[in-house]
């Protein structure tokens, strides 16, 4: 051990260790201190300890996961690390985020060995739920592709304390643990009659891509008292000096009176009604005519750009998450285009890192995996209960009265 802080001065410089544990403060702001943490990110990239990513400086676990990492031995035994975390660096930030990236790095170098969840109420200064990372850098042959989720948090696992400790209610008994400890060893779970426990899977599974789905701009215009005051109140029509009201009466009697559908057929009529004011049209000014005049409608035609590709509708815009296994091609036509048909894929939209179509994200969802349905209780039994606690309360008030 050495003292200081872990994480703006590496004490340890160099050295690297077998095993390592590790209990980092949860949700700690390390804002006050990021500049050189920044730095070596920055100058040194995966030379230094933090070359996965940075996540929000309000919270720093997956910097100290970084750290430890950075330390393990490669050599023939290489090394193992535990580390116990909140639920945040499991599903905290979205794809391209630094969290994100650091469970992408840390899943795909294949160093995610398994993850337990803990019963709540183990701290005595927290009783939020923990969950214990396990990290190798020398999985056995048949972990190797995988990650392990162990889902310890059930009454089975722990057990009430005569006394509390702050925050501390509860503790997992020596058969408890002995137990966990076995389920993980052995790797145990659906096929050894633990799949509601523990589940195996390929580091993929947590790996997705998000795509992002346009869909084409429809606009018709309309000439309307309310949308030539809006035009009067945006703040370029002063652009026009004492020739505003004009301008108005000019779109009014050129453009007004008619339903246009087709942006295309619109802007050559509203273009000959400005020219007699000239360069008083400013292009904000005619942009903001445009848009207020015009307003989206799915029966209109279209718009197109000037090289005659659809225009893409930005509050239409969505996102779709791909798991990571599959194509998104095939995603689209089984779960988008069926229901949306004149949806697109912005191609352009792409992962820094690989490249390809649609940013890359990472997250471990316990909920998702360990989710147990429990069915509502009848309503014949919550109204006795309710009618139960009403006399329970009249006959409290009584004794008040009395």
């Amino acid at each position: 051990m050495a003292f200081g802080n872990t994480l703006t001065a590496d004490a340890h410089r160099g050295e690297t260790f077998h095993y390592m544990m590790c209990n980092p403060p949860y949700g700690v702001d390390w804002k006050n201190y990021a500049a050189p943490i920044t730095t070596e990110h920055d100058s040194e990239g995966f030379k230094g300890r933090f070359g996965a990513g940075l996540p929000t400086t309000k919270d720093g676990q997956l910097l100290f996961v970084q750290h430890m990492v950075s330390k393990m031995r490669d050599d023939e035994r290489g090394s193992r690390i535990g580390i116990v975390m909140n639920g945040s660096p499991l599903f905290t930030g979205g794809p391209g985020s630094g969290e994100s990236e650091i469970r992408r790095w840390l899943i795909e170098q294949d160093l995610l060995e398994a993850i337990v969840a803990l019963p709540t109420d183990l701290f005595y200064n927290t009783g939020i739920q923990t969950y214990i990372w396990l990290l190798s850098n020398r999985k056995p042959v048949e972990r190797r592709g995988k990650v392990q989720l162990i889902d310890a948090s059930s009454e089975r696992f722990w057990r009430s304390m005569r006394k509390s400790l702050g925050s501390k209610r509860r503790e997992i008994t020596d058969e408890a643990r002995n137990e966990i400890v076995r389920i993980y060893h052995e790797g145990l779970n659906g096929a050894a009659g633990y799949g509601d426990i523990s589940k195996i899977f390929a580091t993929t599974e947590f790996g997705y891509r998000e795509i992002r789905v346009e869909r084409p701009l429809r606009l018709k215009f309309e000439v309307t008292l309310e949308r030539l005051g809006q035009i009067r109140g945006h703040n370029r029509f002063g652009d026009l000096g004492d020739r505003g009201e004009e301008f108005l009466e000019a779109i009014e009697q050129n453009v007004g009176g008619q339903v246009w559908m087709n942006r295309e057929d619109f802007l050559p009529v509203l273009g000959e009604a400005l020219k007699p004011f000239g360069r008083l049209v400013t292009a904000p000014l005619k942009k903001a005519i445009i848009e207020i005049l015009g307003e989206a409608d799915e029966d209109a035609a279209i718009c197109l750009d000037a090289k005659g590709r659809q225009e893409p509708a930005p509050k239409l815009r969505d996102y779709e998450v791909v798991p990571l296994k599959d194509d998104w091609r095939e995603y689209m036509a089984r779960e988008v285009e069926p229901f949306v048909p004149d949806a697109w894929v912005d191609l352009s939209c792409t992962d820094a890192r690989d490249g390809k179509v649609g940013r890359v994200g990472y997250e471990i969802n316990f909920s998702r995996y360990f989710y147990r349905y429990v069915p509502p209780r009848p309503l014949a039994e919550i109204e006795a209960e309710m009618k139960a606690l009403e006399v329970e309360i009249a006959g409290l008030l009584n004794e008040v009265v009395a």
